[in-house]
């Protein structure tokens, strides 16, 4: 075989090996894909021996440093590809969006407890939990202790966070 051949062949097996590197990274074969790539890497460094030692060396070289750096880099692509985010286990559009209108529905009603009336079900110092509409939250006090059995008013909801101001009653 000619040396100009070889020298095609060698370049030619190093670029398919580094291409299988890359496809080993978004499709995971259990290494049966890297061992190609292996076998093709050396293959392609033997023909470029044969062609001379210089060549060899260089495509030794490159295999060395090209392969481990061209695997990483498509492994770090990985989360931005279909595949990846698949294999990864991120959350579909259509989970976001449920996801997202659920968030809507809990802060909407929790927005609907703001002016809601209810009664302290233990001492509010200045946390405790009161009982508004039959259903028990744990809340934050405004403006100083209330005692258990007090009627509450709330004056701010999140789902993390209600706050109550006593209800003062009325004379007159």
């Amino acid at each position: 075989m000619n040396e100009a051949l070889l020298l095609y062949v060698g370049i030619g097996l190093l670029a398919v090996a580094l291409l299988l590197v890359v496809v080993e990274a978004f499709l995971p074969s259990g290494g049966v894909i890297g061992a190609v790539a292996v076998i093709a890497a050396a293959a392609g460094i033997v023909a470029l021996f044969n062609v001379s030692v210089g060549w060899g060396v260089t495509g030794l070289l490159v295999s060395l440093v090209l392969g481990p750096v061209s695997f990483f880099y498509a492994v770090s692509m990985l989360p931005s590809t279909p595949f990846g985010r698949r294999l990864i286990g991120e959350p579909s559009e259509e989970e976001i969006a449920a996801r997202r209108e659920k968030e809507l529905r809990l802060l909407e009603e929790y927005h609907a407890l703001v002016g809601a009336q209810g009664v302290a079900v233990t001492d509010l110092k200045p946390v405790g939990a009161v009982r508004i509409n039959g259903k028990r939250y744990d809340v934050l006090a405004e403006g100083g202790l209330i005692d258990a059995g007090t009627k509450v008013r709330v004056t701010s909801a999140e789902p993390n966070l209600i706050k109550v101001r006593a209800v003062r009653s009325q004379s007159g």
